[in-house]
């Protein structure tokens, strides 16, 4: 596969870095030694002997110190070339389907009553949020998880479909935004960042700098007249006034400070992210458009940090004693609160944009390296009309590529409903998953796993894996029949709807059972909606009848080998024959 030969490749590459730079790192620890070695013999030599000026000292201090800054820089390559060797680790491991143990799971963004989040496996521990991620940041996860629980209209699916394509081959970029973005998964705290731009501002209105910078001028002059003319008066005045001034502004003064502090923090570790995707050369048009939203303030959003990184270095300068003597004839901790008061009201829109920004190119980029690692997989093909999906060996893409069987699933006009019948552990809720999944995959703008899926644009609603609730007081079947209310809700959106049943109504009895089926499939029917009902009891077949020509019978067989059920998942017309339960029971020992 050139994906795994490719990024094997490049783990070797910057595993020889790695290496080089260890070299490198020792010998230049051993120079520093010697250097030290050198300072002490000189400090000896011009102290003790008075063998030569004690200028001479400098000079192994000076080489010691530059030799230092040398030393961090090379430690500093070795470890973004570690975090490359691990990003090409983690890549190989998602080819070979080892993915399972690498990466964010995203169940943080596990609603458990959404509608189809937990009957697809979107999160959790092997979901298809931790095989598609490749985000770095907690924006570019939301921005994937917002993607998988929402279908999104045609127009932007294929603005991703072409920004996928254009960055699946750029692995230098991909790697570069990785390693640097290690830094800004943990450090980055995008929330805190937003309240801090909607905060109220607590100084005060603009009139109030004036007013300081007022004070401080009169200060100065005071000092003036003091020095030349005696008089102390107008400096005692104005001090006065001053003190008067910071004291009113101390709660406000400490806030603003400490928020451009803190908000420094999460924008250094994201400020070479930003440059990085400010250098990169891009084609599609919303590629572009990303990149012009970090220029949204009139200034690139890295100078931009730069200026909000100086104005924090001198709130830091606050603790010198020569600083805290002259604040407040000067007013410079009230100046320094503004400015960075300003810095906020000026980039602070600006900023939440950069974070969507990045948010959204990180998602991007998750969409292209699954395009680049699974190069047979194609973006599906959107049309226009009824509600339709047609797919050709459909694919589950959570299974291993090797073991995956793929069937051909066609829904749409006369066919509304599939009814899928067959024994247990069949393939029945493997193949309504798979299904799922691909249409999220495709209402994403990833790439599906089928040779080839032409559908209409869909909104899916799932009743797969619903169960009782102790601490909410439902049975499984009252939590069945919720769900089934807000699928049928959802039917009545303008999107057409998917719907995915999984042994419908299997919590009351077979008489219910039937008339209750048979009563929801009708009127997900007459709205327009398609979707597919799997089940084992072959009496609930017969709701066929009422739905005439929109329901289609198709089923999963499985055969008894030397005392073991076997199973191909293959996909058959018509309906199931045989129940394998009597089977299942007897060979794990009961006696029936």
């Amino acid at each position: 596969m050139i994906a795994a030969e490719e990024y094997a490749l490049r783990r070797s590459l910057r595993q020889r870095r790695v290496a080089g730079y260890e070299k490198i790192h020792v010998y230049l620890g051993n120079l520093r030694l010697l250097l030290a070695f050198l300072a002490g013999v000189v400090i000896w030599a011009s102290v003790y002997r008075h063998a030569f000026s004690p200028w001479w000292i400098l000079a192994p201090i000076l080489a010691f110190a530059a030799l230092a800054a040398y030393h961090a820089h090379i430690l500093r390559a070795q470890e973004l070339a570690r975090r490359a060797v691990t990003f090409y680790e983690n890549s190989l491991a998602r080819v070979e389907d080892r993915w399972r143990d690498i990466g964010a799971t995203g169940e943080r963004f596990l609603d458990p009553h959404h509608i189809y989040a937990a009957d697809l496996d979107l999160f959790g521990k092997g979901g298809l949020f931790q095989l598609l991620s490749a985000a770095r940041t907690g924006m570019g996860e939301e921005t994937l998880a917002h993607w998988l629980l929402s279908p999104s209209p045609v127009a932007q699916i294929q603005e991703r479909q072409a920004c996928a394509a254009e960055l699946r081959d750029q692995l230098d970029f991909r790697e570069d935004l990785a390693v640097l973005g290690e830094e800004a998964r943990v450090g980055v705290h995008p929330e805190s960042l937003r309240q801090w731009v909607d905060a109220a501002s607590r100084l005060g209105p603009l009139w109030v700098r004036w007013l300081a910078l007022g004070f401080a001028l009169l200060a100065a002059f005071g000092l003036l007249v003091w020095s030349l003319w005696g008089s102390i008066a107008l400096l005692v005045v104005a001090l006065i006034a001053e003190a008067i001034l910071k004291y009113r502004l101390r709660a406000g003064l400490a806030e603003s400070q400490h928020g451009a502090e803190h908000a420094l923090r999460d924008l250094d570790l994201l400020s070479t992210v930003l440059a990085r995707i400010e250098a990169q050369k891009f084609h599609a048009p919303r590629l572009l458009a990303l990149q012009r939203e970090l220029a949204s303030s009139q200034v690139a959003a890295s100078r931009a940090i730069s200026r909000l990184r100086t104005i924090v270095e001198l709130i830091a300068a606050q603790h010198n004693p020569v600083f805290q003597l002259l604040d407040v004839p000067l007013m410079y901790s009230v100046q320094l609160a503004f400015a960075a008061e300003h810095w906020r009201h000026r980039h602070g829109q600006a900023l939440l944009s950069w974070l969507r920004a990045v948010g959204e190119i990180e998602a991007l980029l998750s969409l292209a390296a699954y395009s680049f690692e699974h190069p047979a997989d194609p973006f599906p093909e959107f049309t226009a009309g009824e509600a339709s999906f047609a797919a050709e060996d459909l694919g589950h893409p959570l299974l291993p590529f090797a073991s995956c069987t793929r069937n051909s699933v066609q829904i749409g006009g006369e066919i509304r409903v599939l009814l899928v019948s067959g024994s247990n552990m069949s393939g029945k809720s493997t193949l309504l998953r798979a299904i799922g999944l691909n249409t999220v995959l495709a209402m994403t703008g990833a790439p599906v796993r089928a040779a080839r899926l032409r559908l209409t644009p869909l909104q899916i609603g799932a009743s797969i894996r619903v169960n009782d609730s102790l601490q909410e007081g439902s049975s499984r079947f009252y939590a069945e029949i919720t769900r089934l209310r807000q699928i049928f809700d959802l039917s009545a959106n303008t999107l057409p709807l998917l719907f995915l049943l999984d042994e419908l109504l299997q919590g009351t009895n077979s008489k219910d059972r039937r008339m209750g089926a048979e009563g929801v499939l009708r009127a997900l029917v007459q709205r327009g909606a398609i979707g597919l009902v799997s089940t084992h009891d072959l009496a609930l077949t017969e709701v066929g009848a009422p739905l005439d020509r929109h329901l289609k019978n198709v089923h999963f067989q499985d055969a008894i080998e030397d005392g073991r059920m076997k199973f191909d998942y293959r996909l058959r017309d018509g309906l199931v024959t045989k129940s394998n339960g009597l089977e299942l029971m007897r060979a794990i020992g009961l006696d029936v």
